[in-house]
């Protein structure tokens, strides 16, 4: 799913809310897996527009399919780790209470395999740490974005969310 306005994403995110308690339970759980989202060529030269990386490889398809081993143009490797916020917004749960979501930071992030103009990708998302605060969730991830039929995932990362949430009562 596009998500194209605060609207959207904010509707999405109330839906999928949870008690603390079941949030908790997905701590070394199984994975938790998103949609299968396509990134098209133009998903790739707007990303392109706004980080100034116009490289032949991502943006000119004529040239990426006769200079390079790909066939065609692939998606700038930051525009795949961008993803990972949208397709965390259809597979992670969010918390009861919360008043907003950041990036923390990552620990490790590889660029295993490049997704082609046209690929559909999806998220793979297993919580293996949570810190709880008196108004945050700090929680640990191991991710990965997977290409749909390819046997190796385009990244494999680390990341560390934040969580802040309404103070507790009392």
């Amino acid at each position: 799913m596009a998500l194209n306005s605060v609207a959207e994403t904010e509707a999405l995110l109330a839906g999928r809310m949870v008690p603390i308690e079941d949030y908790r339970g997905h701590l070394d759980g199984e994975p938790l897996f998103s949609p299968w989202l396509t990134v098209d060529q133009t998903m790739i030269d707007r990303f392109a527009v706004a980080t100034h990386d116009h490289q032949f490889i991502h943006v000119d398809p004529e040239r990426a399919r006769s200079e390079t081993p790909f066939g065609g143009t692939i998606a700038h490797g930051f525009l795949t780790l961008s993803l990972l916020s949208t397709l965390a917004y259809e597979a992670i749960p969010g918390v009861v209470g919360t008043r907003m979501g950041m990036n923390y930071g990552f620990d490790k992030v590889r660029f295993l395999n490049p997704v082609k103009a046209g690929a559909r990708v999806r998220g793979r998302f297993r919580m293996i740490g949570l810190t709880e605060r008196a108004v945050s969730l700090q929680t640990a991830w191991d991710v990965a974005v997977e290409i749909e039929g390819a046997l190796k995932p385009a990244l494999s990362a680390h990341w560390i969310t934040l969580t802040v949430t309404t103070p507790p009562e009392g």
